[in-house]
């Protein structure tokens, strides 16, 4: 049998949840590798909706788990729900669905609070040893519950390649060690069983996007 492997969603869409992309890359590679994913999202309003053409807020409501239910083909369940005893690893893709869905980051950078049930999940396979894979934004997430651990968003200096370096700082500030490396690129955290790369944090064709998370998935079943 393969490894079973925990995928935890923020919604669909880059802007206000999981993005796609990144999600896709991490089923696809998880399916080469042999390991089943299984999808995961909190049942809780979306903190907004965006329009993704316009780039800008809208009037609507979403529920995150239903929005997720559209990458997932419909195969999801409620993050509530999850059992780490059953489960090998746990992957949670970026997009700012993390940052304002799974957590305030987005309006409370490094002071921010996780939401109950993510950080639950996550100090669960941290305490049973069990690896977590995380790329684009969502290592903020460990950034905040596992204080010193080591990760990577991919660069500290901001620039054209890199528009969002300064989360790193951020996450330096919360006392955790940041590695910088190429989106192609992933870190290991040892001793966390933490695997990490900088996926869409970098403006970088897609195919590097989606390399980089083929070697966070292979390190992470590695680990499992």
């Amino acid at each position: 049998m393969g490894k079973k492997v925990a995928i935890v969603l923020s919604g669909c869409g880059v802007y206000d949840g999981s993005e796609i992309h990144e999600s896709s890359a991490v089923l696809v590679h998880l399916s080469k590798e042999g390991a089943q994913g299984e999808f995961y999202a909190p049942d809780v309003e979306q903190m907004h909706v965006v329009d993704h053409v316009k780039g800008q807020p809208t009037q609507e409501k979403r529920n995150v788990l239903v929005e997720s239910a559209r990458i997932a083909r419909g195969n999801i369940k409620d993050l509530a729900t999850l059992n780490v005893k059953e489960l090998d690893a746990l992957i949670i893709p970026g997009g700012f669905g993390v940052a304002k869905n799974l957590s305030t980051w987005a309006t409370q950078g490094k002071n921010c609070t996780v939401s109950k049930v993510v950080e639950d999940t996550l100090k669960a396979f941290h305490a049973a040893k069990k690896p977590i894979g995380m790329c684009c934004i969502s290592p903020v997430l460990a950034a905040k519950i596992f204080p010193g651990c080591e990760l990577t968003v991919g660069q500290d200096k901001e620039c054209e390649k890199w528009p969002y370096a300064k989360t790193a700082e951020a996450m330096k500030e919360l006392g955790c060690k940041h590695v910088n490396k190429h989106v192609d690129e992933i870190h290991v955290d040892v001793k966390n069983k933490l695997v990490t790369t900088s996926a869409f944090m970098c403006n970088a064709p897609v195919h590097e996007v989606y390399d980089g998370i083929g070697k966070m998935i292979k390190e992470v079943l590695k680990l499992a």
